[in-house]
């Protein structure tokens, strides 16, 4: 195994531009989709009709479809498209309409609405009415009961299968190489490429993931841990607790 590449400032570049770009896709597409996911999922329950059925098409084009065809769709399909408009080249939207990342951001905020908003529309089905109802007597408006008491609430009984979506989120982005964006699987095909080195490039990006993988599960199950209602009973001294309860019955 030959990891002496790892010193070339040149490959450095490459690497840390992948790494910053797919943490960017990460972060703003998860963001991005799971606002899109509320209002999917809002749209569904209570309407108006139109919204609904088109959040619902939505859902159903996005999960019925591979990922990786709907990034070429958007990309060599749309943006090819949007070429032939006239005027678009000369506008200013044009740096944005032209860069993959564009498109890349926009497919996975699809593809998140579409999953995650079904995860929140059950989710959001299991709440009990009288949770809200009670929300009401106290006198708060209905904006104020989703927000400070049914969404929390459907968050919390859907956390730990969100907490799976952004991990399934996260080894989507290589895809993104297919497109000529920059990520860590298009800084490993270049370095392979450019040194001939078939396997070593591929564990190092392997390993990367997997420590964005450890990582971003170590932050989310203490994001679980510490979620309102879910905090487990603390079992610091059980044994002894247990113990003294048992000689002073």
């Amino acid at each position: 195994m030959d990891f002496s590449w790892l010193s070339d400032p040149f490959y450095q570049e490459y690497l840390l531009e992948g790494l910053i770009n797919t943490l960017w896709l990460l972060l703003v597409s998860a963001v991005f989709g799971f606002t899109l996911a509320v209002a999917m999922a809002l749209v569904r329950i209570k309407g108006p009709r139109p919204l609904a059925w088109l959040a619902q098409g939505i859902t159903v084009v996005m999960r019925g479809t591979p990922l990786l065809v709907q990034l070429f769709f958007f990309y060599y399909g749309v943006g090819r498209l949007l070429e032939g408009v006239p005027g678009i080249k000369e506008s200013m939207f044009w740096g944005i309409l032209r860069d993959p990342f564009f498109y890349a951001t926009l497919t996975f905020t699809l593809s998140v609405g579409a999953y995650t908003g079904e995860v929140l529309r059950g989710a959001l089905l299991s709440v009990p009415p009288g949770e809200r109802e009670a929300g009401r007597a106290f006198g708060l408006s209905g904006f104020q009961v989703f927000t400070r008491l049914w969404l929390p609430r459907a968050i919390q009984l859907c956390l730990p299968t969100l907490t799976g979506e952004l991990i399934l989120l996260l080894k989507s982005v290589p895809l993104v190489s297919t497109i000529a964006m920059m990520d860590l699987l298009q800084a490993a095909n270049i370095i392979r490429d450019e040194t001939f080195l078939t396997y070593e490039p591929l564990i190092m990006i392997a390993g990367l993931y997997l420590l964005l993988t450890v990582i971003l599960t170590a932050g989310l199950r203490q994001v679980e841990l510490n979620f309102p209602g879910m905090q487990p009973q603390r079992r610091t001294g059980g044994f002894f607790r247990k113990a003294a309860n048992s000689v002073q019955h």
